[in-house]
C-alpha cells in the first residue's frame, strides 16, 4: 500500500472512527447488562475494555493491513486468502448471513415497539397485545422492507447517517440531562460503594457475559476503509485508536448514568424492552418537559432502527447472490427476476425469519420474545466475532507468507498468539455459555423450554450452511447425468 492513494474521494479518519462507532455501538447495549450485573458492570467494562476491547481493536487494525487490497469481502476474504479454502470463506459469510437474521428480527421487532412508546407514551403495550401478535407484526415490517427493497432502502440510505448522527446527539443530551439532574438535587439511584459493586458469582453471571462481546464487538467493520483514507499508515490507527476511547468513554458514562436513574437492586422486568425510554421519560419529567424528550428519543429511534433493517435486509441479500454463494449454494436459490433481484433468496430470508419468528411468538409475554430475541443475538454473535481472532491466528502462524506489514500489534510471535487464542477462546466459550437462558429459574419448565429453542435455532441458523453446498453439489451431479 502507498502512503498517499490514487484515489480521489478521500475518508478522514475521525470521520471513518465515528461511521463505525454508530454502526457498531447502540445507546441501549448498557442497559442489557446493567441489568443482568447490576453496578458490578462497571467493574466488568473496565476488565473488558482493556483485556478484550483493546487487544481486540489493534487486532482489527493489523487484520486491515495486512489484507490490504483483498478487504472487500472482509472476513470471508481473509479466511479464504488465509487458508487457500473457498468453501471456509464461504463458511464465514453465511455464518454472517446467519447472525443477521436474529438482529433483523431484534430491529423489526423494536421498531414496533418504539411505535408504541411513540402513540401510548408509556409501557403498555405488554397488556394491550399477545406475543403472537406483535411476532406478526414485526413479520409483516421485515417483509415490506423485503417486498419495496430498493425503493425502501434508497430513501433510508440519504437518512441513515444523519439518523446515527441524531442518535449520537440524543446520548450526549442523556450524559448532558444527568449533569443537569445531579446540580439540581437529583437523587443518585445506586451510588458506587463496595456493597453495590461487589460480585454475587452464579452461573447467570457466566451466562450473561457475552452480553458484553455483543455491545463491543464490530471493529472489523473498518477495516474495508483502509484504501479509503488519504494516509492510510497514519490515518487507520488513529482511527481504530479514537473508536476504542469513544467506546470506553461510552459504556462507561452510561453506566454511570443508569447508576443515577436506577436502583440496580430492584431494576423493572422490561428493562431490555423499555429501558432507554424509562431514562429519557425520566429525565424529561425532571425538567419539567413532560414526555417530548422521550417522544423526540422514540422519533430518532424508529428513523435509526428503519436504517438498520434496510441495510441488514440489503446485506443478508447481497450474500446470497454473491460469487462465493453461487459456487456452493442451489441455482434455484440464486434465481433472479426480470429486476434482477434475487427473489427466491428474499423468499428465503423471509420462511428464516418467519420461523424464528413464530418460534419466538409462543413465550407467554412481548418481554420473553424481546429477551429471548437478545439471548439468541448473544450466542450467534460472538461466535460471528471469534472468527476475527482466527483470521489473526491464521495471519501469525503463516506470517512469512505475507508481505511485510504497515501496522503490527504485538511483534513478539509467542506474544501474539498468546493474545489471540486468548481472544478467541474467551470469545468462543462467552458465545457457548450464553446457550443458558438468561431468563427465567434454573431448572424451571420456562429455562428448559429456553434453552432446546436456544439450540435449536442457532443448529438452524448455522446448520442450514452446511446442508446448502450438499444440495448443490447433487444439483451440479443431477444435472450432468442429466446431459
Amino acid at each position: 500500500m502507498t502512503e498517499e492513494n490514487n484515489k480521489k474521494n478521500y475518508m478522514g479518519w475521525v470521520t471513518l472512527s465515528m461511521f463505525v462507532y454508530i454502526t457498531v455501538i447502540s445507546f441501549e447495549d448498557p442497559f442489557y447488562p446493567y441489568q443482568e450485573y447490576g453496578l458490578f458492570v462497571l467493574v466488568l467494562w473496565i476488565i473488558m475494555l482493556l483485556f478484550y476491547q483493546l487487544p481486540y481493536t489493534l487486532i482489527a487494525t493489523e487484520l486491515g493491513f495486512a489484507y490490504s487490497g483483498k478487504e472487500d469481502g472482509g472476513m470471508s476474504s481473509w479466511i479464504r486468502h488465509g487458508t487457500g479454502s473457498d468453501l471456509l470463506g464461504y463458511a464465514t459469510c453465511w455464518m454472517y448471513w446467519a447472525q443477521t437474521i436474529p438482529y433483523l428480527i431484534d430491529c423489526a421487532s423494536s421498531v414496533v415497539v418504539s411505535i408504541s412508546w411513540i402513540i401510548l407514551g408509556d409501557n403498555s403495550l405488554g397488556r394491550r397485545m399477545s406475543p403472537m401478535v406483535f411476532s406478526l407484526i414485526t413479520f409483516s415490517i421485515i417483509l415490506l422492507f423485503l417486498i419495496f427493497d430498493n425503493t425502501v432502502k434508497n430513501a433510508l440510505d440519504a437518512t441513515s447517517l444523519w439518523s446515527g448522527i441524531a442518535m449520537v446527539a440524543m446520548t450526549i443530551i442523556f450524559f448532558a440531562m444527568i449533569v443537569w439532574s445531579l446540580t439540581h438535587g437529583g437523587h443518585i439511584a445506586t451510588k458506587l460503594t463496595w456493597d453495590n459493586i461487589r460480585p454475587h458469582l452464579s452461573l447467570h453471571y457466566f451466562s450473561s457475559a457475552s452480553m458484553l462481546i455483543f455491545a463491543m464487538s464490530g471493529a472489523e467493520l473498518a477495516a474495508p476503509y483502509v484504501s479509503r483514507l488519504k494516509k492510510p499508515q497514519k490515518g487507520f490507527p488513529k482511527a481504530m485508536w479514537l473508536l476504542f476511547f469513544v467506546t470506553a468513554l461510552m459504556v462507561i458514562l452510561e453506566t454511570l448514568g443508569l447508576a443515577v436513574l436506577f436502583d440496580a437492586k430492584h431494576i423493572p422486568n422490561d428493562f431490555k424492552m423499555n429501558g432507554d425510554y424509562y431514562a429519557f421519560q425520566l429525565l424529561g419529567r425532571e425538567a419539567g418537559m413532560g414526555n417530548s424528550l422521550m417522544l423526540a428519543y422514540s422519533i430518532v429511534c424508529l428513523v435509526s432502527l428503519l436504517a438498520q433493517i434496510a441495510a441488514l435486509i440489503d446485506a443478508a441479500s447481497r450474500f446470497l447472490a454473491s460469487d462465493t454463494a453461487v459456487k456452493y449454494m442451489p441455482r434455484l436459490l440464486l434465481k433472479k427476476n426480470k429486476n434482477n433481484r434475487p427473489i427466491n433468496s428474499y423468499i428465503f430470508t423471509a420462511a428464516t425469519t418467519l420461523i424464528l419468528i413464530l418460534l419466538g411468538g409462543t413465550l407467554p409475554q412481548i418481554n420473553d420474545f424481546i429477551n429471548w430475541l437478545l439471548n439468541i443475538n448473544t450466542i450467534v454473535s460472538p461466535y460471528k466475532t471469534s472468527v476475527v481472532f482466527l483470521c489473526f491466528l491464521i495471519l501469525r502462524y503463516n506470517k512469512k507468507n505475507f508481505k511485510k506489514n504497515e501496522f503490527v500489534f504485538i511483534r513478539n510471535r509467542k506474544g501474539a498468539l498468546a493474545v489471540g487464542w486468548w481472544c478467541f477462546l474467551l470469545t468462543f466459550i462467552c458465545a457457548t455459555l450464553a446457550f443458558l437462558p438468561q431468563n427465567g429459574q434454573f431448572g424451571t419448565a420456562k429455562w428448559f423450554n429456553q434453552l432446546w429453542m436456544n439450540i435449536i435455532v442457532v443448529l438452524f441458523l448455522f446448520g442450514t450452511g452446511f446442508i446448502l453446498p450438499l444440495l448443490r453439489k447433487l444439483e451440479v451431479k443431477w444435472h450432468l447425468n442429466r446431459n
